[in-house]
């Protein structure tokens, strides 16, 4: 088994330490660096190499979707773990959809971490049970990009009634 190497991006301190204690009980997870700040976090990957990012989206500056963006666009193999006390059913499409591998909200169990980190690491998505089986599925001729007024599940998704302009979608 391998060490799965982590750097940890929230702008609270004390929330970075309790990530960090919750994944120190597990013995291929290192946490190899960590960051308050959009800005320290850029320092932090280029000094750092890392597998898997778990990232707050709220930090002062620039915000985590703005991080998953750079990161895309970069082209880097970083996989990230969005980790936020905003509601999945608002925000973990629109973080997966900028390159997210996962989604896990702050108030979950703690020990959902340490799953949802060695799941991004296998290349697979993340997002709570909870929500999965509470999300009705896509019609078979809906696809991801669809905003169909007509789609069942695209109609009573905030996320996908946004706008395709706004600064979160």
């Amino acid at each position: 088994m391998s060490l799965i190497r982590v750097i940890l991006c929230d702008d609270h301190a004390v929330v970075r330490r309790g990530i960090r204690d919750t994944i120190s009980e597990a013995v291929d997870i290192q946490v190899v660096g960590e960051a308050g700040s959009y800005a320290e976090l850029r320092e932090v990957l280029r000094r750092v190499e890392c597998d898997v990012l778990v990232l707050d989206l709220n930090m002062p500056g620039r915000s985590g979707l703005d991080a998953l963006t750079t990161l895309k666009e970069e082209g880097s193999s970083v996989k990230t773990l969005v980790v936020s006390m905003y509601p999945e059913d608002q925000y973990a499409i629109r973080c997966l959809r900028a390159g997210a591998r996962g989604y896990l909200n702050k108030a979950g169990d703690p020990g959902e971490m340490v799953a949802a980190i060695r799941t991004v690491m296998q290349g697979r998505k993340y997002v709570t049970p909870e929500w999965t089986s509470s999300t009705p599925p896509r019609p078979k001729s809906c696809t991801p990009a669809c905003r169909s007024a007509s789609c069942r599940r695209c109609r009573k998704s905030p996320l996908a009634r946004s706008s395709p302009t706004s600064p979160m979608s």
